[in-house]
């Protein structure tokens, strides 16, 4: 059964984890074989990005591609901050954060930046049309409770050759059930309560309990199911996986090898 390559969603660095923290976690992934790492310029208000900068300094790793996300307005783009902050010269990935009129006004700016590749964050089939063939990379949210991911994006992607890279595998934690009697202490939904409107409604809360339904009946943990559901959809270049501690990206290994089809079909219903 395919899936999807395993990477290191670095959200939670400057915010949710400390330096010593996210070093633990950056070299964990990187020996367990993760190449690719994905910041933005927004994250702990530019922590993540300096934090990973400093990883990248201090270990010097070969092999690897770092992204990261600019906001809008896009008709002026700088992403020296961001560079410095890295400690790079050159953005392996950069993605336009968010959907906004300006994108499409930007490739005179796009063109002079140090970037190797371009892609778009959070947009739909439409919005990458119409920002043309300069993007090929596209990263939206994507897991059983919240699906951002279109067939019909699916086959325009395959179609351009076009990666999809889905983040937020289990929902911001929603997924494992826990927020069900309110929202948690030090969650992520409590940290940026923005997340609470996404997940939070009558489609999210019945997928929600068809997963816990699945999980009881086949013994599998619900992180364990959310997550292999993930990393077995079909068209999908990458799942970001993001955590506080290495742990949280060994549930990703785990669920990588998940082999059980009937499962993650009765989960997609």
């Amino acid at each position: 059964m395919p899936h999807a390559r395993i990477g290191l969603g670095c959200v939670t660095f400057g915010r949710e984890i400390d330096e010593a923290a996210s070093f633990a976690l950056l070299d964990h992934a990187f020996a367990r074989g993760v190449t690719h790492f994905d910041t933005a310029a927004a994250y702990g208000g530019g922590a993540s990005e300096t934090i990973l900068g400093k990883w990248l300094a201090s270990r010097k790793p070969e092999g690897i591609s770092v992204a990261t996300k600019i906001l809008p307005p896009y008709d002026r783009i700088d992403v020296t901050d961001s560079l410095r902050r890295l400690g790079v010269e050159q953005i392996d990935l950069l993605y336009l954060h968010q959907w906004h009129e300006t994108a499409l006004q930007a490739a005179a700016a796009l063109e002079k930046l140090p970037v190797r590749r371009f892609g778009a964050s959070n947009v739909t089939l439409d919005q990458l049309r119409a920002l043309g063939p300069r993007f090929r990379v596209i990263q939206n949210n994507h897991n059983l409770a919240v699906r951002d991911v279109t067939e019909a994006l699916r086959d325009y992607c395959a179609a351009n050759d076009i990666a999809i890279v889905t983040y937020s595998p289990l929902g911001a934690g929603f997924l494992t059930g826990k927020h069900q009697n309110g929202v948690q202490a030090g969650s992520r939904f409590e940290i940026v309560p923005g997340h609470q409107n996404v997940y939070f409604h009558d489609a999210a809360y019945q997928r929600l309990a068809r997963l816990e339904a699945i999980a009881k009946r086949t013994g599998h943990s619900q992180v364990h199911l959310a997550l292999a559901w993930a990393l077995h959809q079909p068209g999908i270049d990458t799942v970001l996986f993001g955590g506080r501690t290495p742990a949280h990206l060994d549930q990703a290994f785990a669920a990588r090898d998940f082999v059980d089809e009937a499962v993650l079909t009765d989960l997609t219903l």
